[in-house]
C-alpha cells in the first residue's frame, strides 16, 4: 500500500479553499492534515504538521505565498513540495508551466487538479531532495529574474529562498479579479480604514486590503518615502514642500495633489530633497 501524503491547502478566499478541499477528498493518496486562510496560519500549521505537499494561494494578503517560503526558510523548515494556485495572468503562467513543480489555475479545473497531484505523487516517491530544490530554485528564478545557482547556494545554506528585491507591480483582489498595478505608476498611497488606496498616473485609483506597514516593506525604500501614518509616495512624483501659516508642511506633487507631511516624518522628507 501506498503511503499517504500529508497535506496542507492555504487560500485567504473561504469559498476557493473548501472547493479545494473538496476536489483533493477524490483522491485517496492525500491526507488533508490542516487548512489555512492566510500565510501565517500557514507558517504555523506547516511548522507543526511537517507535511509532505502545500497546495499554496500564490496571493494573498499580508504574507503571501512567496512570503510562506521565505519565512520557512528563515525559520530552517524543510519545504515540503509546492503546488501554487494562483490566478495570475498569462505571462506569469508561462513561468510555472515549464517547471517541475506545478500550479493551478484558479477556478479549479478537475482534471488539472489530477494532474498535479499525479505529479506531486510521483515526485514525492522519487524523494530526491536535491531535484526538489532545483525544481524551486528554477521557478523562483522564473519569477524573479535572479540565476538559479544563486538559488540553490541559499537553498544549500539554509538561507531565505526569496531575496529581498522589491516587487515590480503589485497585484490586487476585486470581485474575483486580480490587477496587477506597476510600482512605477503609483504616485501615491493613503490609507482609508482597513484599505489603501493607491492613486497611478493615470488617474486610477486601486482599493488594497493590507496595512499601510505591510505595504510599506514591500515598496523599494529608495522609490518611495513614508510622509505620514497614512501616506505613502513616489519620489519621483513630488515637486516642492511647503511650510503652511500654522506651521505644518504638505508636498505639492506634480499631478497637483496636496499631501500633508506629519512632524514624525518630515526629516524622511527633507532626506528626499538632499539627496
Amino acid at each position: 500500500m501506498k503511503q499517504m501524503l500529508k497535506v496542507i491547502v492555504v487560500d485567504d478566499e473561504p469559498l476557493a479553499r473548501r472547493g479545494m478541499l473538496v476536489r483533493l477528498a477524490d483522491f485517496p493518496e492525500l491526507d488533508i492534515v490542516a487548512e489555512c486562510s492566510n500565510g501565517e496560519e500557514a507558517v504555523a500549521a506547516i511548522c507543526e504538521h511537517q507535511p509532505d505537499a502545500v497546495f499554496l494561494d500564490v496571493e494573498m494578503p499580508g504574507l503571501d505565498g512567496f512570503g510562506v517560503l521565505k519565512q520557512l526558510q528563515q525559520l530552517q523548515i524543510e519545504l515540503p513540495y509546492v503546488v501554487f494556485v494562483t490566478a495570475y495572468d498569462h505571462y506569469a503562467l508561462n513561468a510555472f508551466e515549464v517547471q517541475a513543480l506545478d500550479y493551478v489555475l484558479k477556478p479549479v479545473e478537475k482534471e488539472r487538479l489530477a494532474a498535479a497531484v499525479s505529479k506531486l505523487t510521483k515526485n514525492f516517491e522519487a524523494k530526491d531532495n536535491q531535484r526538489h530544490k532545483g525544481q524551486l530554485a528554477a521557478v523562483v528564478a522564473q519569477l524573479t529574474g535572479e540565476k538559479t545557482d544563486q538559488i540553490l547556494q541559499r537553498l544549500d545554506q539554509s538561507q531565505p529562498v526569496m531575496n529581498e528585491r522589491f516587487p515590480e507591480a503589485i497585484s490586487i483582489k476585486d470581485s474575483g479579479e486580480i490587477t496587477r498595478v506597476p510600482v512605477s505608476a503609483i504616485d501615491w498611497v493613503d490609507a482609508a480604514g482597513d484599505y489603501m488606496c493607491i492613486h497611478t498616473r493615470d488617474g486610477q485609483t486601486h482599493i488594497l486590503r493590507r496595512t499601510m506597514k505591510e505595504l510599506e516593506q514591500e515598496l523599494d525604500p529608495k522609490l518611495f518615502v513614508r510622509v505620514h501614518r497614512s501616506a505613502i509616495v513616489n519620489v519621483n512624483t513630488i515637486a516642492k514642500l511647503q511650510m503652511l501659516a500654522n506651521g505644518e508642511h504638505q508636498l505639492m506633487l506634480t499631478n497637483g495633489q496636496a499631501v500633508k507631511v506629519s512632524r514624525s516624518y518630515k526629516d524622511r522628507v527633507k532626506m528626499v530633497f538632499n539627496s
